[in-house]
């Protein structure tokens, strides 16, 4: 596959240009010619020198990552961002990254694919950010108390080993749950605004306990990365129906 035709492709699945004012990743091709042909393409929620080596030595031409290098600019290739610049240059890997657009994604999304697996109905967008959403909500099929969701959810999530933290400030049947991966603090009020029972999430402020526990919802951290694996891993089901070989690259963080 061309990778210009494959870069352009993701461009327009993941509607690239809908978050280009609200995102501070600067989204799409970041390291490479784009030029040439992709015949394998690694996927990692991280793009840092652990998966970019793990990239290497599967012999990867292109990278699709969730978090990549290029955050609102970078004034010198020095340190650490040379390494891992050069990871990629060196062994002639272009790295596309995708952040906001593969959260708040309806099909391919991180809240998404945590939706999908928890079997949600009646789903609609939640998390929003100007005129777009990061997130989902919906309602269990099931009722379920806060032990045997998050039961669930420990099942479900990479957390490496950590565990997924309850604050168990809500109802003790869970019927309605909101869903923001990553770092979700700022967007509990919209879940409490949403009358869910619960609201999933990735990793905490400081702040949020006492939030939770003052509005009367259950709170379930699994993890930044824990919760945002499932985007990479439904691109790389894309990208293989459209003909290149793929391979989700794992380095959980245990955060």
């Amino acid at each position: 596959m061309e990778a210009s035709v494959l870069y352009d492709r993701l461009d327009e699945e993941l509607a690239v240009e809908d978050y280009a004012d609200v995102d501070a990743s600067a989204n799409g091709l970041q390291v490479g010619s784009g030029a040439g042909a992709v015949d394998r393409v690694a996927v990692a929620v991280d793009g840092v020198q652990a998966t970019f080596e793990a990239a290497a030595d599967w012999d990867a031409d292109a990278m699709v990552v969730h978090h990549g290098l290029s955050w609102g600019g970078i004034d010198r290739i020095t340190g650490r961002t040379y390494d891992r610049v050069a990871a990629l240059v060196e062994n002639d890997i272009d790295l596309y990254a995708v952040h906001l657009p593969l959260d708040g994604h309806p099909q391919y999304g991180n809240a998404a694919g945590l939706a999908d697996r928890l079997n949600l109905g009646n789903r609609a967008p939640f998390g929003r950010l100007g005129p777009v959403t990061v997130g989902q909500q919906g309602w269990l099929q099931q009722p379920a108390s806060p032990a045997a969701l998050h039961e669930t959810l420990e099942d479900l999530l990479d957390h490496g080993g950590q565990g997924v933290r309850l604050l168990d400030f809500g109802p003790e049947e869970i019927e309605s749950v909101a869903i923001l991966t990553g770092s979700g603090t700022d967007w509990l009020d919209e879940a409490v605004a949403a009358d869910v029972d619960a609201y999933v999430t990735g990793e905490p402020e400081g702040k949020l306990y006492h939030m939770a526990r003052e509005a009367g919802v259950n709170v379930f951290l699994g993890g930044h990365y824990g919760t945002e694996t499932f985007g990479v891993r439904a691109l790389a089901d894309l990208i293989a129906e459209w003909g290149p070989e793929t391979a989700f690259l794992d380095e959980p963080t245990g955060l």
